[in-house]
């Protein structure tokens, strides 16, 4: 193969279609647009969503669905999670800097302890949320669960 003997795929390279430059171009008269309607017209640029006056979908479909703007979102973290944190760190009060440092949440994240897994450690734990086995399960070792 040499530069001299290269050529574009057979196919590839067409004509361009030479719009209105009269009848024998086979793309005069109307050039391409067809007769009359917006569509023929200079200057038309179909809105958004349109669909030739058709109800368009997003007219068709029912709305639905609701997101509540007062929902509180928390980061779950289970009992056994924070036993592998407070093995790791050596520590027996587990707050949430220390959670968030050891990679259990980010800067921004609320965080609850749930009752998963086991716990052998006593502990003194904070966050924003306990659910009810947690506290049961912190306490029973003789822990603290503390709500900031």
């Amino acid at each position: 193969m040499k530069l001299n003997n290269l050529t574009p795929a057979k196919g590839a390279n067409g004509r361009e279609k030479r719009i209105g430059r009269g009848e024998g171009s086979g793309h005069g008269g109307t050039s391409t647009r067809g007769h009359k309607g917006a569509q023929a017209r200079s200057g038309y640029s179909r809105k958004i969503g349109f669909e030739g006056g058709q109800m368009p979908i997003q007219r068709r479909l029912p709305k639905f669905g609701f997101k509540n703007p007062n929902r509180v979102e928390y980061k779950a973290v289970s009992l056994s999670m924070l036993q592998s944190v407070s093995e790791r760190y050596g520590v027996d009060v587990i707050d949430i800097d220390i959670m968030k440092q050891a990679g259990l949440a980010s800067k921004t994240e609320l965080i609850k302890v749930l009752g998963n897994g086991e716990l052998t450690a006593k502990l003194e734990v904070v966050a924003n949320a306990f659910s009810k086995s947690a506290i049961e399960k912190i306490e029973a070792l003789g822990g603290k669960a503390q709500i900031i």
